[in-house]
């Protein structure tokens, strides 16, 4: 018999309609091309694979924080059709910035940091986030919790000085006061006052949004309500396969969501997909 390597033995295909274990696209999303990633992410059912989803998104995000913007673009898109599933990564975004913070890891906190601004930006997550997780990191500020915090204001301080300028106030204050305390390493000292160039020339070098990535009119968004004191369902159980006595019924009603957003003309292009599929297997 052939061995588990053996080109004899081919690795199983994922039923139509499931999401694979590992979504390259995703990690090839550019300006250029998200509109045609999303829609090719919307012809599987995203909403039975929406923790697999979520997982790759936070996968891909994490490995390229700088794209956050893009990232966040993305599920923005698919957020107005399907709020759950811009529900599920915010909660999931929110217990990973809780668990690298109490772990003390700066790397990951930048990271989900990045991330969390961008859902600010995008509106997919309320404002009160972005302040209650500010002042969480400026209680007892250390040399990596106050470059966190200017990290943060830094990508979304032009969304908190639009939507609620008093509060990017007090944040701005309150570094403020730690620059003239002096207890902070000198380098974190020059950030704060590159913050503070940045605020003065109105964030013009890191708009909320950038023009080819405001993909969805503000009054169609939907907007999730998040703190970082709430216990979170983060619904794990998506994370494993069950069985869906009801498979074929939920499948066609997801069909009908997809005609809903693309058109009729999804049916015909996954069909070619799939008659492409069974050429090569031939």
């Amino acid at each position: 018999p052939a061995s588990p390597a053996s080109p004899a033995s081919p690795a199983p295909r994922p039923p139509p309609g499931a999401l694979a274990p590992t979504h390259p696209p995703l990690f090839q999303v550019n300006v250029s091309n998200i509109k045609a990633i999303v829609v090719d992410l919307l012809k599987q059912n995203v909403i039975r694979g929406r923790a697999l989803l979520v997982r790759s998104l936070m996968k891909a995000q994490g490995a390229s924080p700088n794209f956050s913007r893009i990232y966040a673009a993305l599920l923005a898109v698919i957020n107005t059709k399907m709020p759950e599933i811009g529900e599920l990564l915010v909660k999931r975004a929110v217990n990973q910035f809780n668990r690298a913070y109490r772990r003390h890891d700066k790397v990951v906190c930048n990271g989900v940091v990045k991330l969390i601004a961008a859902l600010v930006n995008q509106q997919l997550v309320h404002e009160l986030l972005a302040l209650q997780l500010c002042i969480l990191l400026l209680e007892t500020p250390t040399d990596d919790s106050v470059e966190t915090v200017v990290t943060f204001v830094t990508e979304c301080g032009a969304a908190l000085a639009e939507v609620s300028p008093q509060a990017l106030n007090s944040i701005f204050e309150r570094l403020r006061s730690i620059l003239h305390e002096g207890a902070i390493d000198k380098r974190v000292q020059y950030m704060i006052e590159g913050l503070y160039a940045v605020r003065k020339s109105n964030f013009a070098d890191y708009p909320a949004v950038l023009p080819e990535l405001d993909l969805v009119e503000a009054e169609e968004q939907i907007t999730h309500e998040a703190s970082l004191d709430e216990q979170l369902d983060l619904e794990e159980t998506l994370d494993y396969f069950t069985f869906d006595p009801d498979f074929e019924a939920n499948e066609a009603a997801y069909v009908r969501v997809r005609r809903e957003i693309l058109g009729d003309d999804s049916d015909s292009e996954s069909g070619d997909d799939d008659d492409d599929d069974d050429d090569d297997d031939d």
